[in-house]
């Protein structure tokens, strides 16, 4: 199972400074959170999805379509179901929850879209750099990225487990779900142990190199802004000021609606 969502693609994205993506991504989110009208909403999700085809990263997409499915869906539901307003639809549905209901799932999706952009476009080694040239204390970003890569190793030891139990006789596909879960737990115990190993070993490795020996250190990886990136920067700009001034008008607000 391939666990790794960075494509090595050489792309106008690719090449932006992480410094710049990550801002892409802040800005996006908080851009997409100002409004209400599903019509507003669907203007930024746009733009996520230019940035997406731009980058060409938008093939990851598929491999999350059935969580995107569920958790579309559910949402829809709910936040129809947890709002209400004056203007009566169908049923126990007014108009105002419906148009609710589909702005809060545009926002979750659009936001999940924009995640995976980011993940696909950026290298670890590339977002912590530029976390840590955005101020983030050097111990603390090599924790961080060190965390982030266990993610597939423990994924990949999971289903190495999975597939040397199945060789000495273990059925881990029969039965229900639940039943198909409560064989899955007594996986658990080696794949703990693995990474505890596997952990006590990486220590002694750091502790072996020096690890935090000199507070002054130079990294492999350097990044510098180019003139794409201030560009970006002067359209992110421009995006977060007229969509700030937008909000502050109130006409993305849905009238009538009613949040619990």
């Amino acid at each position: 199972m391939e666990s790794e969502l960075y494509l090595d693609l050489d792309t106008l994205i690719h090449r932006f400074d992480p410094r710049t993506k990550i801002f892409v991504m802040l800005t996006m989110f908080v851009v997409i959170l100002y409004y209400e009208k599903p019509l507003w909403v669907f203007s930024v999700s746009i733009l996520i999805l230019v940035y997406g085809i731009v980058s060409r990263s938008l093939v990851n997409l598929k491999r999350l379509r059935h969580v995107l499915i569920v958790l579309g869906t559910s949402s829809l539901i709910m936040w129809a179901f947890f709002s209400s307003g004056d203007t009566k639809l169908f049923w126990f549905i007014e108009v105002e929850a419906l148009q609710y209901s589909i702005s809060r799932t545009l926002v979750m999706l659009s936001m999940v879209t924009a995640g995976i952009i980011f993940i696909s476009t950026t290298r670890n080694e590339e977002f912590i750099i530029g976390m840590i040239k955005l101020g983030l204390p050097y111990r603390v970003g090599f924790a961080i990225s060190t965390a982030l890569r266990l993610v597939p190793t423990i994924v990949g030891n999971v289903f190495t487990i999975a597939q040397a139990q199945r060789s000495r006789g273990l059925d881990l596909d029969s039965g229900n779900l639940i039943e198909r879960v409560r064989k899955y737990i007594p996986l658990l115990i080696p794949v703990f142990i693995s990474t505890i190993r596997n952990t006590n070993i990486f220590g002694m490795a750091l502790e072996a190199k020096g690890f935090g020996a000199r507070e002054d250190r130079t990294y492999y990886l350097e990044t510098n802004y180019k003139i794409n990136d201030r560009i970006m920067f002067a359209i992110l700009i421009v995006i977060f000021s007229v969509a700030t001034y937008l909000n502050s008008t109130g006409m993305d607000q849905i009238v009538g609606l009613i949040r619990f």
